[in-house]
């Protein structure tokens, strides 16, 4: 009655030696921006997959969505209803079909965002809800919303229309904490690296000499950056979070 993508239809070949699993269908739902939950929420989700479903879950799958794993046809129509009445949640995307938007963290936590991705990802999702119901494209088709260049939802290579965030203006540095990093004060990575000694930071052998475009110098005293050749690969900010920051006019 309701519903339209978002429900991915599985059967087994063989009913009558597996009768089980006769039914086997897929339920995608809409994942909140920046996938941020309540564990009240999800307990409501798992209450009603246990009662109305096999209970096995995917958190998340490669469009984004929460998704359902293993139910029967009668029971699709009382989920749909369940979710959008009693959780004020919607199926996700399926199918030919424009599939559920999905971001990164963005502003909220992370220091990198140049955009909000959140809001932008949240009012897409509004504005194509009736597409992600009533599959009307030739093929499938994906946003994903990149806050910056590190592109932790992969949007170039996992989406259709990728939307990354970037700066206009200069790279920030803080000289001073560049030389910290030098003296060992700092982590490299922000300790990502922590796990076994690999000597003494290097900033020439591990941030200006992996600068894809050579823009960048460093002559003992003073790290130089050429932003006119600055591709954006976001490795010299990684390495030096506390040194560098993301310039200051920044969009997408």
């Amino acid at each position: 009655f309701g519903y339209g993508g978002g429900v991915i239809g599985r059967y087994c070949d063989q009913p009558e030696m597996f009768p089980g699993v006769a039914h086997f269908h897929t339920v995608r739902l809409a994942q909140p921006s920046g996938k941020y939950y309540t564990t009240e929420y999800l307990r409501q989700i798992m209450d009603i997959w246990d009662l109305r479903g096999s209970g096995l879950t995917n958190m998340h799958g490669s469009t984004g969505d929460i998704v359902l794993l293993g139910t029967t046809t009668p029971q699709l129509e009382e989920i749909f209803h369940d979710l959008t009445h009693n959780l004020n949640t919607d199926l996700g995307g399926s199918g030919s079909n424009l599939r559920t938007p999905a971001d990164c963290l963005g502003q909220s936590r992370c220091e990198f965002a140049c955009y909000d991705t959140q809001d932008l990802c949240h009012t897409l999702t509004n504005d194509y809800q009736d597409e992600l119901h009533r599959p009307a494209f030739p093929y499938k088709f994906k946003f994903k919303f990149d806050g910056c260049p590190n592109g932790c939802v992969a949007s170039i290579a996992r989406s259709d229309f990728s939307v990354i965030g970037t700066w206009k203006d200069d790279i920030r540095i803080d000289q001073d904490r560049v030389k910290a990093y030098v003296g060992g004060e700092f982590k490299p990575g922000g300790g990502s690296h922590a796990g076994r000694d690999w000597g003494a930071f290097d900033v020439v052998k591990e941030v200006v000499d992996r600068c894809p475009t050579g823009c960048m110098s460093y002559d003992g005293a003073k790290l130089s950056i050429d932003n006119s050749n600055c591709t954006r690969c976001m490795h010299c900010i990684n390495t030096m979070p506390a040194a560098l920051k993301i310039g200051k006019e920044t969009g997408a």
